[in-house]
Parts: C-alpha cells; sequence; structure tokens
C-alpha cells in the first residue's frame, strides 16, 4: 500500500473533518482482499478513541461521496480505522509529532548510503525541517525527503 494520490486525499479529508474527525491519512493499494482504498481516522479530543461505530458512520459517508466523484475508475474496497499504536505517517506535522520516537520508513525507490542502496529504515526519528527529516540507526544518521517516502510509521514500544 502506498499513499493515496492528492485528488483523493483532496475529496476524503474535508469531509472527514467535518464529520468531526482528524483524517490521519489514506492509503490505496493492493491489500489481502484486493485493491484497497484504507482511510485512517482518529478522535484525539475523545477518552474512548475512534470505535466501530465512528468508522461505519465515516465509512458511509465517504463511500455515498467516491461513488458520485469516482477518482479510482476500478474496483476497490473501502476501509476505515483508526490510527491504532502503530500509526501511519503522511505528514510533515505527524512526523514532528513523533520525533525522538522509533519509526519504520519504506522509501518509493532505493537511495545510495554508504554502505550500498537501501530502501527500508528502522530507527530513532531525530528531527524534521521542512520536507525533510532525519533518522538514527546504530549510530549512523540519514536524511530523507519525505516526498520520497512510500510508507512510513511509528513503532509502538511495549513498556
Amino acid at each position: 500500500m502506498r499513499r493515496a494520490s492528492a485528488e483523493i486525499w483532496d475529496l476524503l479529508e474535508p469531509v472527514t473533518r467535518s464529520m468531526g474527525y482528524e483524517f490521519v491519512g489514506a492509503e490505496f493499494g493492493q491489500a489481502e482482499n484486493g485493491q484497497t482504498l484504507r482511510v485512517y481516522i482518529d478522535k484525539p479530543e475523545s477518552d474512548n478513541g475512534v470505535q466501530v461505530e465512528d468508522c461505519a458512520n465515516v465509512s458511509h459517508q465517504l463511500s455515498a461521496l467516491l461513488d458520485v466523484e469516482d477518482p479510482i475508475g476500478s474496483e476497490y474496497c473501502l476501509e476505515v480505522s483508526s490510527p491504532g499504536l502503530e500509526r501511519p505517517l503522511f505528514t510533515e506535522s505527524q512526523f514532528k509529532q513523533q520525533v525522538n520516537e522509533t519509526v519504520s520508513i519504506k522509501l518509493r525507490q532505493a537511495m545510495q548510503t554508504e554502505t550500498g542502496s537501501r530502501k527500508n529504515f528502522k530507527g530513532e526519528l531525530v528531527s524534521v525541517e521542512g520536507s525533510a527529516l532525519d533518522i538514527r540507526i546504530d549510530d549512523q544518521l540519514f536524511s530523507l525527503r519525505i516526498a520520497d517516502i512510500e510508507q512510513a510509521k511509528l513503532l509502538y514500544r511495549y513498556k
């Protein structure tokens, strides 16, 4: 799965926000059950977090919108979910909230490093400045452009 297109984000975000939820992001791609559009919502002001009913309500509204606008043009499954403990990261502000945490990042294309070509990174998110971030893996620091990231998530630390 990879970040859904800007066109899809532009359709989904205002509807989600108008319903009182935070639009965390959306992914589109091949999943276990075929082509899937996965939308993540949050309810940060709630003590109970996102409930199944919240996902169902948002799914109903987004489904109607997507049927009318038809931005995908092929058959797919719509999933609405909370971001969970290992929340996906899409935006600069989401990355900034996770500085000093452990993250997993997969780039769209491999980049050349001192030790060879690399596409996957798992380490401490050290800083986020503008459209780039720094991640520390062992004693090595890597600078990555947010635009080059295919998929990123927070790695939950069990305490």
